[in-house]
């Protein structure tokens, strides 16, 4: 396992956030993520990192949303029936009560700010993991 200072070599120059501990969602993840919260006042945001091959379980933002912003790595995103969407820094997904996931490419770390789009009683709804035949063939 890398340290944390190999781990922000591995995501590239703009990995900038503190990596924090591992995510203590990890029931919901196949691999290993590490979550550093950045603030929970108001509007919840934090910084995911994710180890190369980790990826989180199909979910939903009920009454809500969510937005990444894309900081280091490779990675991808996927509405269900549709097909994946690479991640790379500087990108910008917003999502909103779909189905999807989000992760790690198979070979490759990846970061990203997951900023939480508050609405009236959103939660997030935790589903099936990823089929891993479907994520494998992912390049």
């Amino acid at each position: 396992m890398l340290n944390k200072e190999e781990m922000k070599r591995a995501l590239g120059p703009a990995s900038v956030f503190e990596i924090g501990g591992i995510n203590s969602f990890g029931q919901y993840f196949d691999g290993t993520s590490y979550l550093q919260m950045l603030t929970t006042t108001g509007v919840s945001v934090g910084n995911v990192v994710f180890e190369p091959g980790c990826r989180n379980h199909w979910h939903r933002h009920v009454h809500g949303g969510q937005i990444l912003l894309c900081t280091g790595g490779r990675g991808y995103y996927q509405e269900w029936g549709k097909p994946a969407r690479e991640l790379l820094p500087g990108d910008v997904v917003q999502i909103g009560e779909e189905k999807h996931w989000h992760g790690a490419a198979p070979n490759s770390w990846f970061s990203h700010l997951a900023i939480d789009v508050p609405g009236e009683g959103s939660k997030t709804e935790w589903l099936e993991p990823v089929d891993p035949e479907e994520y494998n063939k992912l390049p």
